[in-house]
């Protein structure tokens, strides 16, 4: 076909056909779908287990980003690592968040491409990456959910 010898890519279509429904979800950055401000948990790595986990609650996500006392990303608390431990057996509740927490994860920039994003999601088989603003601050979390409902996944 026409489109192939071509070599027409759908970053292709974005491009000529911004307005369009794939041209949309293809532009769209991370930080145009991520939560932010209330809507994802952010909690101190001194916090104490029991306390992110109400955070996490609260803000009705599935993971808390951990900052340092600077406010730079230190780590990610998810499910996974409460089962972890929990199987270990030990009391994960009274403990800090930075002793159980995955450090340094990834992350992505907010002014990514949302398809992109979307791409380590699932090479990483995560599902949830925290976003980083120009000054390498922490502005929100994407969560697989997130390109859900704008139709990436």
């Amino acid at each position: 076909s026409l489109i192939v010898r071509k070599n027409f890519k759908r970053e292709n279509f974005a491009f000529y056909h911004p307005g369009g429904a794939l041209g949309k979800k293809l532009l769209l950055k991370v930080e145009d779908i991520m939560r932010k401000g209330t809507h994802f948990a952010k909690v101190r790595e001194t916090a104490k287990v029991k306390n992110v986990l109400l955070a996490i609650t609260k803000a009705r996500c599935g993971s808390a980003c951990v900052v340092d006392a600077k406010g730079k990303l230190a780590g990610i608390f998810t499910d996974g690592d409460l089962r972890r431990h929990m199987e270990k057996g030990s009391d994960i509740l009274t403990k800090p968040v930075k002793d159980v927490m995955t450090k340094k994860p990834t992350s992505v920039s907010k002014d990514m491409l949302a398809i992109d994003a979307m791409t380590i999601l699932e090479e990483r088989n995560i599902d949830e990456l925290p976003v980083l603003g120009q000054k390498s601050e922490l502005v929100g979390i994407l969560d697989i959910q997130d390109l859900l409902k704008v139709g990436l996944v």
